[in-house]
């Protein structure tokens, strides 16, 4: 009856058994257990503690005659993980550690199981070399990679994340003829598929306005970036960075065969009947693989309000006078990430009236308004913001909104069109507002027609707003002297405050962002100075005249209002 049961067991549970290291009733009980819990018999058996598992460890290799590798001595991140499918790692509880011509050499703690070995020299074409490690370090290992395959990525999930709103569009099955049957298995595959969503969730939770998905030699990682800053966020099984580019790109709509080229598209997630989320994808071939950024562009952002955006009571007046004028051009200007876009859309919401007819021009459109006509443009097939434009004047346009002013002709069509009984709102590539004024000169626009069309420049930074943690700190004097205050403000009626890092803003200080402005009208004398060629110098100086902040004195009344730190103006505003 006892070698009947014994039998049950694996090689290394019956040899344990027949050599007096374990007794045959716990054994059994171990076996029972296992097959209760769903793991292997050494898993139990160690998870037992009847015997440790350095020592069932030492009795497999002496008994089998395999080697032993202490995995404590090895770099876990040099593992070549690659060289097996993700789910036979999890599935079948081994690693690869070294593949020397057809002989693959793999980590388990049961180096007995031999149907195992035969199913990897199937899958794999190899033959299969076992080494012995004990069974605790390999499941921390096994654990640190993720557990890798499909059970790993549902644990990642986690239980507290429903999908059941969750709808990515109808193009999710959409599949071209031509796609082969193994890029339909990577698309197909639902861990990944729930992993992505997961992915996304996150992001839109954590209030990310990017996600980086990258892959290295050695490794795979995504990182959001929240309130300007990249932060890791997971470091997913390396395997799996094909079938999460190729979801990606399929519920883009991009060639998933297409792996030589960079590709953009669009995607949507439906978040719930009322809310949607749309994300701006782009691929880019790398060393190791297609790196994709998903720009998250989130409608309601536009919906906020021009009393959210950050603007001082002065400079929303000066902003909302200009863009309620029926002709002329307003301007907005700064580096890609500064808010440009969503300072637009909330002019254009606005606007945005029953009697008013809008169209914009964009590379590409990043927020869908309804009640806007919106256009693509796509150099390619030769639609441009100059073609664009010229057919914006033959559709009975009130308000002209262009993406970017890249040339001059672009930006002579523009000022045309201001100049005849339009609204124009654009955007240019400039460090201030005065500055915007000689970089049109520069692009061989009239001085006479700059002049006569453009009406208000705005130039805006984005600064992390410190969180509720932040605390007082005492600044020395001349340190806020040399920033930008003057004697006058350090009267010593306000506060300083600085980071300190807690929950809510996951130990960075800072939690949200807020916007930095030079708003600046174009006056009459400022109008003289760009008829005589003036300088950004000159223009800048009339403007300081005027009482017009510039974005370091705008920055400096948000270190006093206590919304932000000098240290994040500084920065942001680098002078």
């Amino acid at each position: 009856m006892a070698a009947a049961v014994a039998a049950t067991f694996s090689p290394l549970g019956r040899a344990l058994v027949q050599q007096g290291k374990l007794v045959q009733g716990d054994a059994t009980a171990i076996q029972a257990d296992a097959k209760r819990a769903g793991v292997t018999f050494i898993e139990q058996l160690v998870a037992s503690k009847k015997i440790s598992s350095k020592d069932v460890a030492l009795f497999a290799a002496q008994t089998f005659g395999v080697p032993l590798l202490d995995l404590q001595a090895i770099d876990a991140d040099q593992l070549p993980t690659t060289l097996l499918d993700v789910k036979l790692i999890g599935s079948k509880r081994v690693i690869p550690l070294q593949k020397r011509g057809n002989r693959l050499f793999v980590a388990t703690s049961d180096p007995s199981n031999d149907q195992i070995f035969s199913e990897l020299k199937f899958a794999t074409g190899s033959v299969v070399e076992p080494v012995v490690v004990e069974e605790d370090r390999l499941a921390l290992l096994l654990k640190r990679f993720g557990e890798t395959g499909a059970k790993a990525l549902d644990q990642m999930i986690g239980d507290d994340v429903s999908l059941d709103n969750i709808d990515l569009g109808d193009d999710i099955s959409v599949v071209d003829e031509g796609q082969s049957s193994g890029a339909i298995e990577e698309i197909d595959d639902a861990p990944v598929v729930k992993y992505v969503q997961k992915v996304l969730l996150d992001a839109i939770n954590g209030g990310a306005s990017d996600i980086h998905f990258e892959p290295y030699e050695k490794f795979y990682r995504i990182r959001y970036r929240i309130d300007g800053i990249l932060y890791d966020v997971a470091q997913p099984p390396l395997a799996i960075k094909e079938k999460i580019a190729s979801r990606i790109k399929v519920v883009s709509r991009l060639d998933i065969s297409e792996k030589r080229v960079p590709q953009d598209g669009r995607m949507k997630l439906k978040l719930s009947a009322t809310r949607a989320i749309d994300f701006r994808v782009s691929t880019l071939p790398t060393m190791f693989g297609e790196k994709i950024c998903m720009r998250i562009l989130d409608p309601s952002s536009a919906t906020l309000g021009i009393e959210a955006l950050g603007y001082e009571p002065e400079q929303r007046e000066a902003l909302l006078h200009a863009i309620s004028r029926p002709y002329g051009m307003v301007l907005v200007t700064g580096p890609t990430g500064s808010g440009k876009t969503v300072s637009l859309y909330t002019c254009l919401n606005i606007l945005n009236k029953p009697g008013i007819n809008i169209a914009t021009a964009e590379d590409p459109c990043e927020i869908n308004l309804p009640g806007i006509n919106q256009v693509n443009v796509n150099d390619r097939a030769g639609l441009t913001f100059s073609v664009a434009l010229k057919s914006f004047l033959r559709q009975d346009p009130d308000i002209i909104m262009v993406g970017e002013i890249r040339d001059m002709e672009t930006g002579e069509i523009a000022i045309k069109a201001a100049q005849t009984g339009h609204m124009v709102l654009s955007t240019l590539h400039t460090n201030d507002a005065p500055a915007t004024l000689t970089r049109l000169m520069n692009m061989g626009i009239a001085p006479f027609n700059i002049a006569t069309s453009v009406i208000l420049i705005t130039a805006q930074r984005l600064a992390r707003k410190l969180c509720s943690c932040k605390r007082p700190i005492d600044i020395p004097k001349e340190a806020l002297l040399r920033s930008g205050f003057t004697e006058e403000q350090l009267d010593g009626t306000w506060q300083t405050y600085g980071p300190v890092g807690c929950d809510i803003c996951k130990n960075s200080g800072y939690k949200g962002r807020c916007g930095i402005y030079q708003v600046m009208p174009v006056t009459e004398a400022m109008q003289r100075i760009i008829m005589k060629n003036g300088t950004a110098i000159d223009i800048a100086d009339q403007a300081d005249r005027e009482g017009i902040s510039d974005l370091r004195h705008s920055g400096l009344r948000k270190v006093k209002s206590g919304i932000t730190s000098l240290e994040e103006i500084e920065s942001v505003t680098n002078e």
